[in-house]
């Protein structure tokens, strides 16, 4: 994990979501129907729906646009049926990509993440060409503005917590599990007082990769792009910013 900090990426797209909230809470709804679809309304028995939830609300996604979306998952209320596709490839400079999406038009959704790779000098390949190179993770961000919270204090409460690794960034420490013990660890976290500004089963590069300023700008333009699709619901990528 040397080197890498999910959260810089994490911080660049909330900065960028206050123009496109609309979208943002699409994707929220989308992702909450399918965790309620796949494992019931019920967000103590789901684990899937209630991390859905709660990364609705931490970007102010309205209660009502919440319980909408589980009701139709439910069969309370009338709504399309979406599904879960993958797409992997390299954008430019060799960078390793990947797009998960949830849709209800596949052949609409494959047009618009094809159009954004062409763009920016990427390539889609087939499914398995660049997952090997990502890890599935726990993923938690526990903010550390003003130096409040001590690193060995941090380390130790990661430590106890069955956590698998702990990085600190700059204003916040990176917290890593297995997907297995991601729960038991949020659990143990909030119990003792901590926030948690992220909280998420991810996708984490095993390493990074270097491109010109020319070819980052590009990637940067691809994600962007990928944004916009109300049908993208998360980019993994393993590019090596120059912050």
């Amino acid at each position: 994990m040397a080197g890498h900090s999910k959260w810089s990426n994490i911080k660049r797209r909330k900065h960028a979501q206050d123009a496109k909230r609309g979208k943002i809470f699409m994707r929220h709804a989308k992702n909450i129907y399918v965790a309620a679809k796949n494992g019931g309304g019920d967000m103590d028995a789901n684990p899937a729906l209630r991390t859905a939830v709660e990364k609705a609300k931490a970007d102010n996604m309205p209660n009502d646009n919440i319980d909408r979306a589980i009701k139709k998952a439910t069969g309370t209320l009338d709504g399309a049926n979406y599904e879960e596709l993958t797409y992997e490839g390299y954008g430019p400079g060799g960078v390793a990509v990947i797009v998960q999406v949830l849709t209800d038009n596949k052949n609409r959704t494959a047009a618009e993440v094809r159009h954004a790779f062409n763009k920016y000098d990427g390539n889609l390949g087939e499914n398995g060409s660049v997952s090997f190179m990502f890890d599935r993770k726990g993923y938690i961000v526990i903010l550390n503005e003003d130096d409040a919270i001590d690193e060995d204090e941090m380390t130790l409460e990661a430590i106890e917590a069955g956590a698998d690794d702990i990085t600190a960034a700059s204003d916040a420490y990176e917290i890593f599990t297995s997907p297995d013990s991601f729960e038991a660890v949020c659990e143990h976290f909030r119990a003792n007082g901590y926030e948690l500004e992220v909280s998420e089963v991810t996708l984490i590069p095993q390493t990074l990769t270097a491109v010109s300023h020319k070819d980052e700008e590009k990637m940067l333009n691809l994600i962007d792009m990928l944004e916009d699709s109300e049908d993208v619901q998360d980019i993994y990528h393993n590019l090596e910013t120059n912050e």
